[in-house]
């Protein structure tokens, strides 16, 4: 009856809000913490150990492609047979979500700590970064890819169902002790340990909320329906297919992410450390309005997803009119800040003249690109929330192999260094003309049926 409420009878702007807010402000707080990470480390004013941080980011964005996988495609699914009242299903693609999260989450474990050398010649170290570096992946990936990509999957399917205030704690909680270890570690009044104190901090905080999310389970386990029961986990060819169909293009996006950021963090290793160190500090504040802009394409997905499938097609476009209205207004104080106040925003993570200048600039790139992405990221969410996995898919191509690592290759021939700010500004405007198009036909097959 709660969640009949919240899906179906909640006016719509409210409903939005209680979905995404919690998604918004556990995502922020990720953010605060993944900075907290650069900033203790620049504390220590040696731009080898900021370089470590940012060379393993795409290692960590493997995270991102599981739980993109079995996350975003389970959590959809789930969210469709909820507004069909199919709540053996619901179970069922939950526990068979998690289970396959976690089969992947060992797997990555595995070939991190038996293939390292290879690894960290993929991730562009170099002999000056190379232990520094191995020491933050030991922690980051090695031991850290269970409870890192576990805690984010624990989120995905527990929101599906409607409890994101729950969801979001869990991701808190773990943020807020990360922040608290890392001076400890990092820094020399405690451990000392630099880089790898800021991965190991991740590691324990990590392990700590999915362990808070396992007892949350327990506690709501007669009021629940996502279950961790072996005897659910199915590969039902029709689970799999629905949560494959969503969840695959976000796995190819994720995989084009680590080969645009490997393929830019090589290149800019070309024009010296502190280039590497700046666009690591950048990287890290660009994610505070990308994951505004995530928070809410995924934070609406359950009420899109319950309301398409129970047919309540003017729910599903109201919900769709007020996100793009919230959304667009909230990037637009994100880019005057950006513009404003990008010297000082850098500063704050390394007082070096050099890198200030050159993070002040690649900050202008980030915040011409957002509002086109607002409507890139939007789109691909509603189609998920569909269950019509193929938009994202394309896109993802389209956004990265076609447009975006060209352009990298393209603008750094063209304009050096600062040429490498731009690139994805260039991919997420045509991006967002191909976004209004599908928008467009996706709002009229709604019209239709």
């Amino acid at each position: 009856m709660e969640k009949e409420e919240l899906f179906e009878r909640m006016p719509v702007t409210k409903a939005i809000f209680k979905l995404t807010i919690p998604v918004i402000i556990s995502s922020i707080i990720s953010i605060v913490y993944n900075l907290s990470d650069t900033y203790f480390v620049g504390m220590i004013n040696d731009p080898v150990q900021n370089a470590a941080v940012t060379l393993v980011g795409p290692a960590m964005v493997l995270f991102f492609a599981v739980t993109n996988l079995f996350g975003i495609g389970a959590s959809s699914l789930m969210s469709r047979k909820l507004g069909e009242k199919n709540y053996d299903d619901v179970k069922k693609a939950s526990a068979t979500g998690l289970y396959l999260g976690l089969f992947c989450a060992i797997f990555i474990t595995t070939v991190t700590l038996l293939f390292n050398p290879f690894v960290l010649k993929i991730l562009g170290s170099s002999e000056i970064t190379y232990e520094v570096t191995k020491d933050y992946l030991f922690w980051t990936v090695g031991l850290g890819a269970v409870p890192g990509i576990m805690n984010l999957l624990f989120s995905f399917i527990i929101r599906a169902e409607g409890r994101a205030i729950q969801a979001s704690v869990g991701a808190m909680s773990g943020c807020i002790l990360n922040i608290i270890l890392d001076p400890f570690f990092i820094l020399p009044f405690g451990l000392n340990m630099g880089a790898a104190g800021a991965g190991l901090a991740t590691f324990i905080s990590n392990t700590f909320a999915c362990v808070y999310f396992l007892v949350l389970l327990f506690i709501i386990r007669k009021n629940t329906l996502v279950s961790l029961n072996p005897k659910h986990f199915t590969l039902r060819p029709d689970i799999i297919k629905n949560i494959f169909v969503v969840g695959i293009p976000g796995v190819f996006q994720n995989l084009l992410n680590v080969t645009g950021m490997t393929i830019l963090n090589n290149l800019a290793s070309g024009y010296g450390t502190d280039l590497v160190a700046s666009m690591g500090i950048v990287g890290k504040i660009n994610q505070i309005p990308i994951q505004v802009i995530f928070g809410f394409s995924q934070g609406i997905m359950p009420l899109i997803g319950y309301n398409y499938a129970s047919k309540n097609i003017k729910r599903v476009k109201e919900t769709i009119s007020k996100e793009f209205k919230i959304i667009l207004g909230l990037i637009f104080l994100i880019i005057v800040t950006f513009i404003c106040c990008g010297k000082p925003i850098v500063r704050m993570f390394m007082d070096n003249d050099n890198i200030v200048t050159i993070g002040a600039r690649f900050l202008i790139g980030t915040a011409i690109s957002l509002p086109f992405m607002s409507f890139d990221f939007v789109t691909v969410g509603i189609s998920q929330s569909f269950g019509i996995g193929k938009v994202a898919l394309v896109f993802s191509f389209l956004r990265k192999a076609f447009l975006e690592i060209p352009f990298i290759f393209l603008f750094s021939h063209l304009f050096g260094m600062y040429g490498l700010a731009f690139p994805a500004a260039g991919a997420e405007f045509i991006m967002s003309i191909i976004a209004f198009i599908v928008l467009v036909k996706l709002l009229n097959n709604l019209k239709t049926e």
